[in-house]
Order: structure tokens, then sequence, then C-alpha cells
């Protein structure tokens, strides 16, 4: 019963409409991995200042101004390398490019040549292989985008470096306020119910970030919830034996 079901679904994913749409999609770059990637570093950091001031014994005023203060500057400094790095890579194509639109125009037969070694290499071979070189090669995008791809291992379809700086952003903001809500509620908190309760948010968006890397990834989302989680408290932790250990520097 089972596999007749896992066969329907199996048929279903593969009609041609569903082919279409699954390799338009392909092409269409997601952006959450950025968006993890700036959560996981905002969660990270901004718990490990609040863990710190916790061990330090300093006040939750001074640990929001921490906290809001690295928000502000990590976000943007993340925002900004990833930008750099989008840009970087665009930039890599771009060179790539015009250095094999070049080639194609001074010496298209070694190009051509190319083509055909990097087929064959494939395993195609006589007509197949020919007809193979002659479509590709007919079309001057199709043919560098080729040459990209297969000669220099590169890909074409790249993040927007705008797009992917927001994300990053965004998420690192969302995230590394999470910490730092408890805090502002210390009329009627004490200090350890607000680390405890801080501690317990930020665990949860741990857990989450990692439930959602784990569907990114097609892994198993409770482990990769649970290794997130590990990874955050580590951090924390550590924050909080340096805060006790240099408890003194602080003047309690």
């Amino acid at each position: 019963m089972n596999e007749s079901i896992d066969k329907a679904a199996l048929a279903a994913m593969h009609t041609p409409e569903a082919i279409k749409r699954r390799i338009a999609a392909t092409q269409q770059h997601s952006y959450l991995g950025d968006f993890v990637l700036g959560a996981v570093d905002g969660a990270v950091t901004t718990f490990a200042i609040v863990a710190g001031a916790a061990g330090a014994g300093l006040s939750s005023g001074v640990a929001i101004v921490l906290g809001l203060a690295n928000i502000a500057a990590d976000a943007f400094s993340m925002a900004a390398s990833n930008y750099l790095k989008s840009r970087s890579d665009l930039q890599m194509v771009d060179r790539f490019r015009r250095m094999e639109e070049q080639h194609i125009e001074l010496v298209p037969d070694a190009e051509r040549e190319e083509i055909r070694e990097i087929f064959a290499s494939k395993g195609f071979e006589g007509d197949v292989l020919e007809e193979i070189v002659r479509v590709i090669t007919k079309d001057r995008q199709q043919w560098v985008d080729t040459m990209l791809t297969e000669e220099w291992g590169l890909q074409i379809d790249l993040p927007s470096p705008a797009k992917a700086a927001i994300a990053t952003f965004a998420s690192f903001m969302l995230a590394g306020f999470v910490p730092l809500v408890p805090l502002f509620f210390a009329v009627w908190l004490a200090g350890n119910q607000m680390f405890l309760a801080s501690a317990i948010l930020t665990g949860a968006t741990f857990f989450a970030i990692g439930l959602v890397r784990g569907r990114l990834a097609d892994h198993n989302p409770m482990k990769t919830g649970l290794e997130t989680l590990f990874i955050g408290g580590t951090a924390a932790a550590l924050a909080y034996l340096v805060g006790v250990l240099l408890k003194g520097f602080a003047g309690a």
C-alpha cells in the first residue's frame, strides 16, 4: 500500500509541468540561508552579552545598553560582509564571463573543442556528441554559461547582494533582540529570574533556528535543532564563565 502511494507521489512529481516548476524554482536563489546565518549569530552574540553581564553581576540597564549596541553594530557588520561577499562572487563570474566571451571571439574552434571534450568526458560520443556541441555553440550565451559552469565550476545564478544583506540584517536584529526582552521587565523580575527567562527564550530561538536549518538542508530537524541549541548554549556558558571570572573588574 505504501509502495503504491510512493509511486503515485513520485509520478506526480515527474509530470512535465511539475518538472518545469521545479527547474524554474531552482533558478531562483533562496535567502533562507542568509536569514538563518544572521539569526544564529544575532541570538548567540546578544545572549552572550546577557550571560556575561549576569556572570559579572552587572545591572539590567547595562546589559540592555551593551546588547542594543551589539545588535546595531554587529547586524550592520554582518550585513555589510554578506553584501561584499555576494558582490565579489558576482564580480568573479563577470570576470570569467568576459574572458570566455573574448576566447570565443578570438579562438572559436578551440573553445568548441573544449565543449566537445567536456561532454565526451561525460560519456557522449559520435553523432550525439557532435549534436550536443552544435546546439550549445549556436547560442553564444548558452555557450559561455556552459563554459562557466562546466570548465570553471562557477555558479551563475547568484543572489542579489542587497537582498542577501537585508535578509542577514533583519534576522540578526529579530533574533538578537530576543535575549533582551526579559531585561525590560526588571521592575517585575528579579535578576536571576530575568536571566532564566532570557535563557529560555534564547534557547527556544536557537532550537527554532535549528529546525529551519534542518528543513533547509533536508536533515533531521530535531537533530539540527538540538545541535544549534547546544552550540548557542556553549557560547552562552563561556560568556557567563568569563563574566564570573572577571567579576571583580566590573566593580561588583
